[in-house]
């Protein structure tokens, strides 16, 4: 398609105008580090879109990606470059993204609002009545300082990791949830920036994960060697907490058997219930689908083919949910509902260097060993 000087460019459709000038400016900023063969206005694309069609000049993509960004910068444009096939496309998308500062205030007081909340489900499922007693809610104590710092730690594992990067971050949003069984639903970060390459996405990725594991290993570890080995109830009215295989090890690290056994299982103290969840949640964080943690590794390593892995897994999900935990059902329509897709970074040609992939190897083989098939069982 041709262009010029004050040329006005129309799409098929007439439903984008662009000035001829911007295409002229645009290519003449990436001419020396890409060859176009190709302008093309996209359809159905935002106004203002401009396609480049051709290859890089340089197989360096990360330098030519972030001079051709703060080039394309004073134009008010971003970048994005694609891989298609054998060539290489460069989509100019109007506008700079100029992250809002968050309110630090409302981290503080739902983090206050989850530690009450923990401490409080920690005191209740220990036999404590803490509106009756306001002093028996130290009982609930051990299991939230266990659980909040595996979760903490996991989050702030994302926050430094995104801000080693530079790349906008929101603190951790803690979500409080007195009506659930450990009084919290979690937390989570916001990104306000888009992560530039593969590299950063997988770095701020794992490292949520990976650190939470540093945190609940020692901590599950201890709580299980001042859990006591004891015989389980005769007439059953109770919950079994299920067995990953890195959960069976430890507890045969710890107690010398594999439990449940023989009528007998690990009576769990708090501490060690906190960590087993903690656990859990990494587990759940980890599934290789659309943008848990798991699906930021696994998008680095294979990119769109993500989709197939999270269609399979979802078909894999409901098949447990039939034959295993009903749970999985849930799971499955939630993660169909966000989506198994991910979007990709801003320049999605640099894969991942050799020791990001080893590293993310170790990721899934942490993913196996975590992975609970049978999350809770009730024994009636």
């Amino acid at each position: 398609m041709g262009f010029g000087l004050r040329r006005r460019l129309v799409a098929p459709g007439g439903n984008i105008i662009l000035d001829g000038e911007i295409i002229g400016r645009l290519r003449a900023d990436v001419e020396d580090l890409f060859e176009v063969t190709d302008i093309s206005v996209p359809r159905q694309a935002q106004q203002g879109v401009i396609l480049f069609t051709g290859r890089l000049l340089m197989s360096d993509a990360d330098w030519a990606y972030n001079l051709l960004a703060e080039r394309w910068a004073h134009h008010d444009y971003t970048p994005l470059l694609r891989k298609r096939g054998r060539q290489h496309q460069i989509i100019a998308q109007p506008g700079l993204v100029k992250p809002r500062p968050s309110n630090p205030w409302i981290n503080l007081v739902l983090f206050i609002a989850t530690v009450l909340s923990v401490v409080f489900i920690g005191a209740a499922n220990e036999g404590a009545n803490p509106l009756a007693d306001p002093a028996s809610i130290l009982k609930g104590v051990p299991f939230a300082f266990t659980l909040l710092a595996i979760l903490g730690t996991h989050e702030f594992g994302h926050y430094f990791a995104a801000r080693r990067h530079k790349v906008a971050v929101t603190l951790p949003y803690f979500i409080p949830m007195p009506v659930s069984f450990v009084g919290t639903f979690g937390a989570f970060i916001q990104l306000r920036s888009p992560v530039r390459n593969r590299a950063q996405l997988f770095d701020v990725g794992v490292a949520g994960p990976l650190a939470g594991l540093v945190v609940a290993i020692p901590l599950l570890l201890y709580g299980l060697a001042i859990s006591p080995v004891q015989p389980l109830p005769s007439g059953g009215g109770y919950i079994l907490e299920g067995n990953s295989l890195l959960y069976l090890g430890a507890k045969y690290l710890v107690h010398g058997r594999i439990l449940p056994g023989d009528g007998l299982d690990v009576m769990l103290h708090p501490m060690a219930f906190a960590a087993w969840f903690g656990l859990l949640v990494t587990a759940f964080n980890l599934l290789p689908v659309g943008q848990l943690d798991g699906g930021h590794v696994i998008y680095t390593l294979i990119g769109d083919k993500i989709q197939i892995v999270g269609a399979l897994f979802v078909g894999v999900l409901l098949v447990m949910g039939i034959t295993l935990w009903q749970g999985w059902f849930t799971w499955a329509i939630l993660i169909f509902l966000l989506g198994i897709g991910h979007p990709p970074p801003l320049n999605d040609v640099t894969p991942l260097d050799g020791r990001r992939k080893l590293v993310a190897l170790l990721t899934i083989a942490i993913f196996i060993l975590v992975f609970v098939p049978v999350p809770l069982t009730i024994v009636a």
